[in-house]
């Protein structure tokens, strides 16, 4: 007895995954907990879309040409992310968001 995955259950995975990317992002208070979020959202994105392009397209590869653009967008918005992270580490000695008032006039 071999279960099927359907579309339903790929869109619910993606779903789920963007829903708790979105807590993340909302409710923690590190910067780099909140770039991990974000990140986990791009996946379920592209989950999505992976799943969009194997059940609707099966022959063509237009879903998963966006999907490694997104993964290529994804990594560099780690790495400018990550520079931001430092450069605020750097001047104000924390990562936390409450803790550092850099855009304040």
């Amino acid at each position: 007895m071999s279960a099927q995955i359907s579309l339903a259950h790929y869109l619910t995975l993606g779903a789920l995954l963007f829903l708790i990317g979105m807590f993340g992002a909302l409710t923690r208070r590190n910067i780099i907990g909140i770039l991990m979020s974000i990140e986990l959202m791009f996946n379920a994105a592209n989950i999505n879309l992976a799943a969009f392009n194997h059940f609707l397209h099966p022959q063509g590869v237009a879903g998963q040409a966006v999907a490694l653009f997104i993964i290529a967008v994804a990594a560099a918005e780690v790495v400018v992310g990550l520079a931001l992270v430092l450069a605020i580490h750097r001047n104000t000695e924390t990562v936390y968001v409450e803790e550092f008032s850099i855009l304040k006039g």
